[in-house]
């Protein structure tokens, strides 16, 4: 407490120091990062443009697929940033910028699936009432309290750190900004901030668990994603008073690969999805093939008739 400098930027120490396994770790994430954003938008696209599609079940499954682009962007664009350029500081606004982000986006995925799970229970249970139950009133009010309730979970969270006092160590063994050791950095006394960490974490976990029990009787891919996205959250944000090793690597699974499975899980399980992937393939090459063939005929035709005058 007697150092009373303050901390302007952090170092991450990312997943590895050695230049090579930098180089070999930026084309593995980035070839992750653009699979993430071409499935997701692939569901975005299909949603949007094949009427059938339009229900609500659908429309909860293209706001998944923004949410998943933007909770993987948060964490991977500074990290590709760190891989290739081989530097690895963040300012302290950025880090709390990034604090915030990812627990804006994650606390609205977090209740977000939640309404996906409900929405399957009453398709299941109430299918007479489903669609007077979740008309798109009841739909788009659901998504927007997930996304509201991700910003209060975030925003408690960021006002929390910015009471916090940095003045000595500035190195993150991560490579993104992330609470458990941002806290762990301070030079203030941070026992109750953590406490209130701990309620904040048990609060959203309760959702979750509400969410899951209705989710089980559902559907498998609703348990596939759930069990993805909060086995390894869970183990982290559960050790919020201490830095265990591998921290970085379980962050790995559920910032970047969970964003990449969610549209191979949601597409592959479900007919109708593959059958309208199929259909906008074969309406976006069959207008060349007519136009070829239309074009061979009408070349013919003419050429006959040239040979004719002759």
């Amino acid at each position: 407490m007697a150092n009373n400098t303050t901390v302007t930027e952090f170092i991450l120490l990312g997943l590895s120091q050695n230049p090579r396994v930098q180089s070999i770790l930026f084309l593995i994430f980035l070839a992750i990062y653009i699979t993430s954003w071409l499935g997701n938008l692939t569901i975005i696209t299909i949603v949007i443009f094949k009427p059938q599609l339009h229900t609500p079940m659908y429309f909860f499954l293209a706001n998944l697929a923004v949410m998943d682009i933007s909770d993987s962007t948060v964490t991977s664009i500074k990290m590709l940033w760190d891989l290739i350029t081989h530097t690895n500081t963040i300012s302290y606004n950025w880090c709390i910028a990034q604090v915030f982000f990812f627990h804006f986006i994650g606390g609205a995925l977090t209740f977000f699936l939640v309404v996906m799970a409900v929405e399957r229970y009453i398709a299941i249970y109430k299918p007479l009432q489903y669609l007077l139950i979740m008309h798109q009133g009841v739909c788009v009010g659901l998504v927007t309290g997930a996304w509201l309730g991700g910003f209060a979970h975030s925003i408690v969270q960021v006002a929390l750190i910015l009471q916090l006092h940095f003045c000595g160590p500035n190195i993150l063994d991560h490579f993104f900004c992330d609470i458990s050791q941002i806290v762990k950095l301070s030079c203030t006394d941070t026992y109750m901030t953590e406490i209130l960490f701990v309620l904040l974490v048990i609060k959203i976990k309760t959702h979750m668990l509400e969410g899951r029990h209705k989710a089980l009787s559902t559907c498998a891919a609703q348990i596939i994603v759930i069990s993805i996205y909060f086995g390894p959250s869970m183990f982290t944000y559960n050790q919020l008073f201490k830095v265990f090793p591998g921290e970085k690597f379980v962050a790995v699974m559920y910032s970047l690969i969970t964003p990449v499975m969610n549209p191979i899980i949601y597409t592959l399980r479900n007919a109708e999805m593959k059958n309208a992937i199929r259909k906008l393939k074969r309406k976006i090459w069959s207008p060349r093939r007519i136009s070829y063939s239309s074009c061979c005929s009408n070349f013919s035709s003419e050429f006959l008739k040239c040979r004719r005058c002759i």
